[in-house]
């Protein structure tokens, strides 16, 4: 793309996240990127608990955005914000969403991309014997991907060695009554959630791809739609999507665009065929 052909962009990353990210920007791109020095992500929220996120995940990737090009005078910048728990769809399955935003200040343009999935080996849980320890960490993938030991006082991140894991629990049980073991979700200690990270950078280079027929500033994308699509059995107007409705993020072109991938909608939607 040359767009961002030759530029440099700043990957607001404490945890490494440019291992995945910085080759989609080389490759699809044709842009440098460079990492800023001192970074400290965690004042935007910690997955172990100690700093809570404030704002929507979208929020927070555009604070890092900000934050980061201030730190290195660049103008260009990308980041991702990761949340876990319920799945919003499938009962009693975790998982991972991703969001990575693209923020350009000089052409104001904020392009972003979403990834929600199930592949994820976010966990957490009360321990109380070695036992349990070494099944939670088995089942964790470890020690390929780290995790975190905390009681109310201490917190220990990124372990990543059995001999280190079982030191660390054994010195916490000699002073706590209760020890807490989870995974450890920064995407340098966790190559599962990095792979979601990367799909979702994905996505969004597919999205820069798309130009405004006026402007050619990328991100032309789907920011609304219109339903009626037609019952295929009476012909009346349904819940289905008829019109998908795209809109610049620059110059706020609009256009509008039949859906091309369903024509009619199954009767069984239909409130007058199926009320």
């Amino acid at each position: 793309m040359e767009f961002f052909k030759n530029k440099i962009i700043t990957i607001a990353t404490k945890h490494k996240k440019e291992w995945v990210i910085g080759p989609l920007l080389n490759h699809f791109l044709k842009a440098d990127y460079i990492i800023p020095e001192n970074f400290d992500t965690d004042v935007f929220g910690t997955f172990s608990g100690e700093i809570e996120r404030k704002g929507t995940p979208l929020e927070n990737a555009r604070l890092k955005c900000e934050q980061a090009m201030e730190l290195t005078g660049t103008q260009i910048a990308i980041a991702s914000e990761g949340s876990f728990g319920m799945h919003p769809a499938l009962p009693f399955i975790n998982s991972n969403e991703e969001w990575v935003l693209l923020v350009d200040s000089v052409n104001k343009i904020e392009v972003f991309a979403r990834e929600l999935s199930a592949s994820t080996n976010y966990n957490y849980q009360e321990i109380q014997t070695l036992d349990d320890l070494e099944k939670f960490a088995i089942n964790s993938g470890f020690p390929e991907h780290g995790l975190i030991l905390k009681t109310e006082q201490e917190c220990i991140k990124g372990i990543v060695d059995f001999k280190v894991l079982n030191r660390i629990f054994k010195e916490l049980m000699s002073k706590s009554e209760r020890v807490e073991v989870m995974t450890d979700m920064r995407a340098n200690f966790n190559p599962t959630r990095r792979e979601v990270i990367k799909k979702a950078t994905y996505k969004l280079m597919e999205r820069l791809k798309s130009l405004c027929p006026v402007c050619q500033t990328p991100g032309f994308r789907i920011t609304d739609f219109e339903e009626g699509l037609p019952c295929s059995q009476c012909g009346c107007p349904t819940a289905g999507i008829k019109t998908y409705i795209y809109s610049c993020s620059k110059c706020d072109y609009t256009s509008r665009k039949t859906n091309l991938h369903k024509k009619l909608e199954d009767p069984v939607y239909c409130q007058l065929c199926n009320p």
